[in-house]
């Protein structure tokens, strides 16, 4: 029975049992939640970005997942439901002025205590340290904590004033349960702006298809205002042929009128006695001189 040494082991030694669930340090945990990216683990810096789940990313980090979605990233799971930037929305942190950071880690002599939090409630000064409960607001991104926003009370963001509604507050970081409700949320969201895209689409398509309709084919109002629109065309238009026809006409009576001679006109004989063509003009041959212009004035 005896082992080298004469001791004697005892049952627990020799006979092993389940193992114990290791227990993950609360503490641990919210350092991991509050200070550091869910996607790169790496300390956040800003910009800080959130997700409709309420996680915290680097924006960097987001938009490098985006560029490259390689299946061998194991994180990349925790930031699946990020279809596009458009899915993330940059925070508004207040800084916490008792906060001094890593500046004395200089040297590396100095421990950094990561239990105090960067930033802060800008409305009751609570720490955001997870150990109250924080929340932002989708529509333009400021974080209150949850006791701010329950004893004001108010439908207008208390730094910027923009509205808001309940579904626009997401809280940061929270339990399983919470975490249901914004995934459902998300999931109606997404389904709402899809069908409102579907619904746009048929409805421009047939805005354009009655416009060009209406440029082919006019309507019954235009086609009463323009039968008299026709009407004046068609009279301008014979009135324009018929201006060049009258004209020639007039244009061969006068030329007609112009051979005609005037002695066979019906005017007076004093009318007449002014012309070439009348007899009192006419002279013989002795009669006139050979140097005179015979013109009806040289008398």
């Amino acid at each position: 029975m005896g082992c080298d040494g004469g001791t004697i082991p005892k049952r627990h030694e020799l006979v092993k049992g389940p193992k114990k669930v290791e227990k993950v340090d609360k503490d641990a945990e919210l350092v991991a939640q509050w200070n550091y990216c869910t996607l790169s683990q790496e300390i956040l810096r800003r910009p800080i970005v959130a997700c409709e789940l309420g996680r915290l990313y680097n924006k960097d980090a987001v938009i490098e997942f985006l560029l490259d979605k390689s299946s061998e990233k194991a994180l990349g799971k925790a930031a699946s439901h990020i279809k596009s930037i458009k899915n993330v929305t940059e925070l508004r942190l207040s800084d916490n002025p008792a906060w001094e950071g890593d500046k004395g880690n200089t040297k590396g002599d100095k421990h950094d205590d990561l239990q105090r939090a960067r930033f802060i409630c800008p409305v009751v000064g609570l720490e955001m340290n997870g150990r109250h409960r924080f929340c932002f607001l989708r529509c333009c991104g400021c974080v209150f904590s949850e006791r701010a926003l329950k004893e004001i009370k108010a439908e207008v963001c208390h730094t910027c004033g923009a509205a808001f509604q309940e579904d626009d507050v997401i809280v940061l970081n929270g339990s399983k349960e919470d975490v249901q409700v914004l995934k459902s949320r998300m999931e109606e969201r997404r389904l709402r702006a899809k069908l409102e895209k579907k619904t746009k689409k048929p409805k421009a398509a047939e805005s354009v298809s009655k416009s060009d309709v209406s440029e082919e084919t006019p309507g019954p109002s235009k086609m009463k205002t323009g039968k008299p629109e026709e009407t004046n065309l068609d009279t301008r238009e014979k009135k324009t042929n018929s201006a060049p026809k009258s004209a020639a006409a007039h244009g061969i009576a006068s030329g007609k009128a112009a051979k005609r001679s005037i002695a066979d006109s019906e005017e007076s004989e004093a009318y007449k006695s002014l012309f070439t063509t009348h007899s009192s003009a006419k002279r013989s041959k002795e009669e006139s001189a050979h140097w005179v212009t015979h013109t009806s004035y040289c008398f």
